[in-house]
């Protein structure tokens, strides 16, 4: 089972896929006036190497003054966020964040991973599975004028009425949405089209990284983030699949490391890009490795609160919607407690009894992110899809499981299609599925109100969105037993926030 830690369905990991024939925010270290040697150096090499965000006031005399004591304590400043004040350090000192901590001018310090530098395990992306000849012919003899090929397939669209949305508008080339995930292979058919080059970039170090064609995934690596930008921003091109805003621009950032891991020196480097480079939208269908909550009264997981807490705040403040999963274990994220058996991933995890009010799924939870639950084809609550009053803001198509909610024809999987790596296309299903639908409702707004801020977008979204009551019981299973309890009424809900998105509405009102 891939150890990917994204919001893709890991119970239906392995894709289906179908063969058609078919700058100023920050400075790396490079550019930040460090010594080339630390003066008076207190480093301990005798711990494994480490990453570290220590995040500091904005000022210059104190970033400058800050700088200087992490070189003096052994630190190498890898990259530095002078306008929200954070440095990516590495360091094999083992008592580094201790000693940075008490350092005036520091607000938090902390280690951004367990394993030493490079990450140790390894991803296990699963074997496609190709489809037939014979059913990839069937699906493109249902397509009527007007459809791309598989569009047949794509049940989503119609579930949040972005078939009715494209005979008004496919979106503004003006507006790019960049997927900060693991890659994005823009020389796919159904990609290339509407790639924005300029507002990519490889994050995976935490210093952006532009050279040529950084940004795609390698051979070995997830094709999450190639499946994402497909669903949101496909062609229409008479190939494949469409996505939700198939006239807007996408982007890659790619933040997953080869061993499937999403720093926080990647993410925090991904919406600093993103804001520098004017992009409307971002697209976080990961959570932030290695903890699945970040828990504030530890200081290290502090540290990764506060450094993407000012990165995802700085991107909306220049004009950014950040949209994120809300996650596929099934948790009530408002509840009062909720047991953690994954953290640290890159450690040796353990059962976690964690109060969600004070840790936090990072950056899904974070002030100002919009939330994103995922539904299956029969408009429900996905199984796996993590809920909570309060919690969730929104609710898109992220697929179920078929033998829950089995699409109507000429549909035939629950999940959700989209492009791969090499030409592909197949199916995922998960909250990282039901996040790029939002994401491309909302680059639909930016495109029909090209002046609105990020919280205008974000008020029209919610506002926009098709009220949807609570199933009560729900039993998406039906063996009689309740799966989940849904609080809230119909226009504000743990399932499903303000409601389904809906793209017809957002280029129509």
């Amino acid at each position: 089972m891939a150890h990917l830690r994204s919001r893709r369905r890991l119970a239906l990991a392995v894709p289906v896929v179908l063969s058609l024939t078919a700058s100023l925010g920050f400075l790396p270290a490079a550019a930040s006036a460090a010594p080339a040697a630390a003066p008076a150096a207190r480093a301990a090499d005798d711990g494994p190497l480490l990453a570290y965000v220590v995040n500091t006031r904005t000022d210059h005399r104190t970033i400058e003054s800050v700088q200087r004591e992490i070189l003096r304590n052994g630190g190498t400043v890898v990259a530095r966020y002078d306008r929200i004040g954070v440095f990516v350090v590495h360091s094999a000192d083992p008592g580094f964040a201790r000693q940075i901590r008490t350092v005036r001018g520091v607000d938090s310090a902390g280690a951004t991973r367990n394993a030493p530098l490079p990450a140790q395990s390894t991803t296990d992306v699963g074997a496609p599975q190709v489809l037939s000849a014979e059913q990839v012919a069937e699906a493109e003899a249902r397509a009527v004028d007007g459809q791309d090929p598989l569009e047949p397939l794509q049940w989503d669209l119609p579930a949040i009425k972005a078939d009715k949305a494209h005979e008004k508008t496919l979106g503004s080339p003006d507006v790019t949405v960049a997927v900060i995930d693991t890659g994005v292979d823009d020389t796919h058919p159904d990609i290339a089209p509407n790639f924005d080059r300029s507002a990519s970039v490889n994050c995976v170090s935490g210093e952006p990284d532009t050279t040529d064609g950084a940004w795609r995934p390698s051979a070995s690596e997830s094709p999450h983030g190639t499946h994402v930008a497909g669903e949101i921003a496909g062609a229409k091109n008479g190939v494949g699949i469409t996505g939700v805003a198939p006239g807007v621009k996408v982007a890659g950032i790619k933040v997953g490391n080869p061993k499937g891991y999403f720093y926080t020196e990647a993410v925090v480097c991904g919406f600093m890009w993103a804001a520098e480079h004017h992009v409307d939208v971002t697209n976080n269908s990961y959570y932030t490795d290695p903890w699945y909550f970040n828990c504030t009264g530890d200081p290290d997981q502090k540290a990764l609160v506060d450094a993407v807490t000012r990165a995802s705040r700085y991107a909306e403040g220049k004009g950014t919607v950040n949209v994120a999963a809300a996650g596929n274990e099934n948790y009530d994220l408002a509840s009062d407690s909720i047991t953690d058996p994954s953290s640290p991933n890159d450690g040796t995890p353990s059962d976690r009894v964690i109060d969600p009010h004070t840790c936090y799924d990072i950056p899904t939870q974070l002030p100002g992110v919009v939330t994103v639950a995922a539904t299956g084809a029969k408009g429900l609550k996905s199984s796996y899809s993590n809920y909570g009053l309060g919690v969730i803001d929104i609710a898109a198509p992220g697929g179920d499981s078929t033998a829950y909610q089995k699409p109507e024809p000429p549909a035939t999987s629950g999940q959700i299609l989209g492009p791969l790596p090499g030409g592909k296309w197949g199916y995922m299903s998960g909250t990282s599925m039901a996040t790029p639908h939002v994401a491309g409702v909302a680059a639909l707004i930016k495109s029909t109100h090209p002046h609105a801020p990020a919280s205008l977008v974000k008020a029209l979204l919610y506002a926009e969105a098709t009220a949807t009551p609570c199933a009560d019981p729900y039993d998406v299973n039906g063996d009689g037993k309740v799966d989940a309890v849904c609080e809230g009424p119909e226009n504000h809900n743990g399932f499903y926030g303000f409601g389904r998105a809906d793209a017809l509405a957002a280029v129509t009102r």
